[in-house]
């Protein structure tokens, strides 16, 4: 009997994740549960150098300005409940400096052009096609940092939109390093603060504007993470207790999906011997003095080890 409905995922057959690989993720908080995953796993990979992210828009002129070596300036910033902002980057940059914010947003933008440089893959997670438009200035913006909604206007991105501004994103991604991997998937986080409707058409625009740019032949693939939450995690219990975000164990199961189809065999079995050494550094002992402890310690040491010798970028 089968109690399940599963997303056929096929195993990509190019540019697969191994432990040699640098991996950027990009996007909405759900790419920052995956890189979180990656980061348990010493893999080679970074997160959101702006913070979250949500829309196609947004993760645009981040990669934008930052190949094109633009710089922040302080007419780029905004002043709101005791804290500087910037538009354009997540509020968990914010500052009560305004030189600190900048400083910090112009470093960013250099780690990302040579993170985007070194990448072997691209990983965009968008969450919704709902944007802001901030009217003094129209500029859509990332995150409007709690300032009075009368300052915005709120837009749904038309799909052929949102096939655009990641046509542009993925071109300047191609025209600086040719042979990066982009993996695009959508976010089963609902937003519900639209409306369940409206959350319905922006996660349907996103889901058909990517799906006019995939192209794996030029490696631009699609990751189901969304259908795989609404098709094959269908229950509440694998939602937290907002009923809205995924919980642990959806965010695992996602996960061995990913990685059973897109990364290397050598790399999951390396994977198998990160998780033994991390379980053991989190193991706390009865008697940290027993002799059995030192031995399972000199174990753990020649693990860690064994591991660094083989990649010698990981450090626990």
């Amino acid at each position: 009997m089968n109690l399940q409905t599963r997303i056929p995922i096929k195993k990509k057959s190019n540019t697969l994740i191994a432990y040699t690989s640098k991996i950027l993720l990009l996007g909405s908080c759900f790419s920052e549960n995956i890189g979180n995953q990656l980061s348990y796993f010493k893999f080679q990979s970074n997160q959101n150098p702006f913070g979250i992210l949500f829309h196609p828009k947004a993760i645009e002129t981040l990669i934008t300005k930052a190949i094109n070596q633009e710089r922040y300036t302080e007419k780029d910033l905004t002043f709101n409940n005791e804290r500087w902002h910037c538009f354009d980057a997540h509020s968990n940059m914010s500052s009560v400096d305004k030189k600190e914010l900048l400083v910090n947003l112009n470093a960013a933008l250099v780690q990302t052009k040579k993170q985007l440089e070194e990448a072997t893959h691209v990983i965009i997670t968008l969450g919704t096609s709902w944007v802001y438009r901030f009217i003094e200035t129209a500029a859509i913006v990332a995150n409007c940092h709690k300032i009075p909604q009368k300052k915005f206007l709120k837009e749904l991105l038309s799909v052929d939109e949102v096939s655009e501004s990641l046509d542009r994103s993925i071109a300047l991604l191609k025209m600086l390093n040719v042979d990066v991997s982009v993996t695009l998937t959508v976010s089963p986080v609902r937003h519900l603060k639209d409306g369940f409707i409206e959350n319905t058409r922006s996660k349907a625009h996103l889901i058909a504007g990517i799906h006019n740019v995939v192209d794996p032949i030029n490696n631009i693939h699609y990751f189901p993470s969304y259908e795989i939450v609404m098709d094959e995690l269908r229950g509440y219990r694998f939602y937290n207790e907002d009923m809205i975000h995924p919980n642990k164990t959806a965010i695992s199961y996602i996960w061995e999906k990913f990685v059973g189809a897109w990364f290397t065999e050598a790399s999951q079995i390396t994977m198998q011997e990160i998780e033994l050494i991390q379980k053991g550094i989190s193991h706390r002992p009865f008697n940290e003095n027993s002799e059995q402890h030192q031995q399972f310690l000199k174990n753990l040491a020649l693990k860690q080890k064994a591991i660094i010798q083989k990649h010698s970028f990981i450090s626990f």
